[in-house]
């Protein structure tokens, strides 16, 4: 046999041998048989309200069967979608709607997944929850699930109203604290965001707010809610677990993802954590935050794939408290750990396109940055004239 013979069956092997390498680093992962040497390790950056569903043995059991390592690293929606470094990164999974469109516009890509979402709700505790229904501010629907008045809550901030200033909380709550809920910090969260949709919502006579006008209307009222707050936590985790650890004492109202709550309560580990006490209420209206997966790559878009339909990682992703397109799943999931399953809330609106949330996001952030001098006390003598 001649050399360049030999040469030529030694070359159509080595292509027999890549196309069979290939053919099965496929088929194991179609198969569910993928070996620790075919994982491919993806990186993305989520919303930390995500991070436990990624940090779950049985999420990343499932995704190495289909061929997959997938390590994330946590920022605020608003960071990951105006100023987070991309590079290296296969997706990017905010926390919202907008925050989806805005990265798909700034990086060019077409497609994105939707696979979970979240109504946002206010996390709380019976007593104020008694203190809120004799102020007209919560009451309880046919279910039997409790309403949080958004306009009545605005019309008792904007008025000045202190927790010890309602019927009632003498015994309940004797705080001369502002009555406010608190939220994460406006300028990286997008729980925050979620919550200036919300209140700038009905502040603009139940209209999303669109045009400068609408914003310029509200603008001083929306700032009042977040400065007034005081420190604010740059995630979604911190105030809520402030919320469990602390008690009523330290935050009595909290804006929170569903998913956290109902997630908790689901948790083995940690489901004790939510006291009976604990109560979830439903701003009315409220906004749904739809956790939206943008791949830059294809590993990333076939991780999104994955997330948005496979059966396992849906069922993974209502124990965690999210809700998916099947509603069975998560009403399933509920029940089988002995919750209520709660209706999805009816009034639902949407949030503000990108633009206008950033724009008011802007304009509060500003105040944020405005120093203001301390006045001189007033028993502070003047200093002497040279």
């Amino acid at each position: 046999m001649s050399i360049a013979a030999r040469r030529g069956i030694g070359v159509a092997l080595a292509v027999v041998l890549v196309v069979g390498i290939g053919v099965a680093v496929v088929w194991g992962r179609n198969s569910g048989e993928a070996k620790p040497g075919d994982l491919v390790t993806v990186q993305g950056i989520i919303g930390s309200e995500k991070k436990p569903f990624f940090d779950d043995p049985e999420v990343a059991a499932v995704l190495a069967r289909h061929g997959y390592v997938v390590k994330v690293r946590t920022a605020g929606s608003r960071q990951i979608a105006t100023s987070a470094d991309l590079s290296g990164v296969d997706f990017v999974f905010p926390s919202s709607a907008p925050a989806g469109e805005r990265i798909k516009e700034v990086t060019g890509r077409s497609t994105s997944y939707a696979p979970f979402y979240s109504p946002m709700a206010v996390a709380t505790f019976e007593p104020i929850v008694g203190l809120l229904e004799a102020a007209g501010i919560a009451r309880q629907d046919a279910n039997g699930q409790w309403l949080f008045d958004v306009g009545k809550y605005l019309e008792a901030v904007a008025s000045g109203t202190r927790w010890n200033d309602l019927p009632g909380a003498a015994t309940a709550y004797n705080t001369s604290r502002s009555l406010l809920l608190s939220s994460t910090d406006i300028r990286t969260s997008n729980s925050a965001a979620m919550y200036l949709s919300i209140v700038s919502y009905v502040a603009s006579g139940n209209n999303i707010v669109t045009t400068a006008e609408q914003r310029d209307a509200i603008i001083d009222q929306m700032s009042a809610l977040f400065l007034q707050q005081g420190f604010s936590a740059s995630s979604s985790e911190e105030p809520f677990d402030d919320y469990l650890s602390q008690g009523v004492g330290s935050k009595p109202l909290v804006m929170v993802y569903e998913a956290q709550f109902l997630g908790q309560k689901m948790d083995a580990a940690t489901s004790g954590a939510i006291t009976d006490d604990m109560v979830l209420m439903y701003p009315t209206p409220t906004v749904l935050s739809k956790h939206t997966l943008v791949p830059l790559t294809d590993a990333g878009d076939e991780v999104g794939r994955l997330l948005a339909e496979d059966p396992q990682l849906q069922a993974l992703a209502a124990q965690h408290g999210f809700r998916t397109s099947d509603t069975a799943v998560f009403a399933s999931t509920l029940r089988d750990h002995g919750l209520d399953v709660p209706p999805l809330p009816v009034d639902i609106v949407e949030p503000p396109a990108f633009e206008s949330l950033e724009v008011m996001i802007t304009a509060i952030t500003a105040r944020y940055n405005t120093a203001v001098a301390p006045a001189k006390p007033a028993s502070e003598p003047s200093s002497p004239t040279p």
